[in-house]
């Protein structure tokens, strides 16, 4: 297959990323001069001649290295299809990264990234909180498998975090360091520089120890992981990526070297995007960025109108972080924009939080977070149903926290509806 990657660059000025969407990585020539690609709805794709299947499959199999020049063909669609491979170019497009996989969801991107670096005996540090399937994959399922999981939360240096290793005996065993940065729901920041650090400090010769970062809240447009030291960086592509609530995916990016193995493994574990999928995202993100710019736009507007309102007693809220908090040094030096996730304690408790939730009426009451419609969950009863009551109340996840993902409605008319329903608590 000829080389797929081209029109990124006009006279030497490499373009950028909302311009490379509309076209990069597909040539209207492949299909009858069609503007957009079509869907490669297909199992199982043709071989020219036998000896070219015999050369495909000894390239997606790692029996031999490429020849100059020579690139992998169409095989089968849970090995590669052109759907995912367009849209996989496009993603990597965001963060940098030399390859991008897509998945089924975002759990799936996250469990095959694991399960490809992670054996019995093997231990993986994670931050607090976590997103609530993140967290049941990692207090409940992986330890069953003999992965022990050992968490940190943002308040914890990195000197305590390499004592808890020390303390657990891990020193030969850390195999990964899993954040989700900011946290759902929180907002909290981990610092990524200060743990690719860390894995860096029990990495050897002999065993790597990865970095991922689920970047799902604040999307490739207002974080690069990659760009901080991670290794891998991950999405729940359903959420901001996706941008509809129509869809359910995930991606995970990296360099060509960390992401052979996760792609290996997505092949027999069968996590995969379908082509239909892919095609609806590679739609989404030509109006990636409007979007996000837009939420993030009215988020600053709501959250200032939740800061001051006499029924909420805390907001978290990366634009309201001021200089001299830690936080705040590291979201200037970590992230690009505030993002469109707030949190907020109602006052009342889960009585008020529930009061307050029930009486909304142009924002959704529903779970997940990034598409164009706004959404508000009570994270402890919802999402986060699933996690220890102690871990939660540890990391702020209460009874009278709401969660909000603002979409791209008026602003002015987003607030309307939260001061009117804020009068029922």
């Amino acid at each position: 297959m000829p080389d797929r990657k081209w029109k990124d660059s006009i006279g030497g000025r490499r373009l950028q990323p909302e311009s490379l969407m509309m076209g990069y990585g597909y040539r209207p020539e492949w299909s009858e001069g069609s503007l957009k690609a079509p869907i490669f709805q297909t199992s199982t794709f043709v071989f020219e001649t036998a000896e070219e299947g015999k050369a495909f499959f000894e390239l997606a199999h790692g029996v031999r290295e490429p020849k100059p020049g020579e690139h992998l063909g169409m095989i089968y669609s849970r090995l590669n299809n052109p759907s995912l491979e367009i849209l996989e170019d496009r993603l990597a497009v965001w963060d940098g990264g030399e390859v991008a996989g897509a998945f089924v969801s975002g759990m799936a991107a996250i469990a095959t990234t694991l399960l490809t670096h992670l054996r019995p005996g093997d231990v993986i540090v994670h931050s607090d909180p976590v997103y609530g399937g993140t967290d049941h994959l990692l207090r409940e399922i992986l330890p069953a498998m003999g992965i022990e999981s050992l968490a940190f939360s943002s308040t914890t240096s990195l000197h305590d975090v390499e004592a808890m290793v020390h303390a657990h005996d891990a020193d030969d065993r850390l195999k990964m360091i899993l954040v989700e940065t900011p946290a759902n729901p929180t907002n909290c920041l981990i610092d990524i520089s200060r743990c690719a650090e860390l894995a860096r400090r029990f990495s050897t010769k002999e065993r790597k120890v990865y970095l991922a970062i689920d970047n799902t809240f604040l999307g490739p447009l207002f974080q690069h992981p990659l760009q901080h030291g991670a290794d891998y960086v991950i999405y729940s592509v359903t959420k901001f990526i996706g941008g509809h609530s129509d869809l359910i995916a995930g991606a995970c990016l990296g360099s060509a070297e960390d992401m052979g193995p996760v792609l290996a493994m997505r092949t027999f574990l069968g996590t995969m995007m379908d082509a239909w999928t892919a095609w609806l995202v590679a739609r989404s993100l030509e109006t990636l960025e409007l979007r996000m710019s837009r939420q993030a736009e009215n988020a600053k507007r709501v959250a200032e109108f939740l800061v001051d309102h006499p029924k909420i007693l805390s907001v978290n809220y990366l634009g309201l972080l001021e200089a001299g908090d830690p936080q705040y040094d590291l979201f200037k030096r970590q992230c690009l924009s505030p993002g469109a996730m707030i949190s907020f304690e109602v006052d009342g408790g889960e009585p008020g939080a529930f009061r307050f939730l029930n009486a909304l009426e142009l924002v959704h009451l529903a779970v997940s977070l990034g598409g164009t419609e706004s959404l508000a969950e009570h994270p402890a009863s919802m999402t986060h149903a699933g996690v220890p009551r102690d871990v939660c109340n540890a990391v702020g996840v209460t009874d009278g926290l709401a969660r909000i993902s603002v979409g791209v409605e008026n602003a002015e008319d987003i607030i309307l509806d939260i001061a009117h329903a804020l009068e029922a608590v």
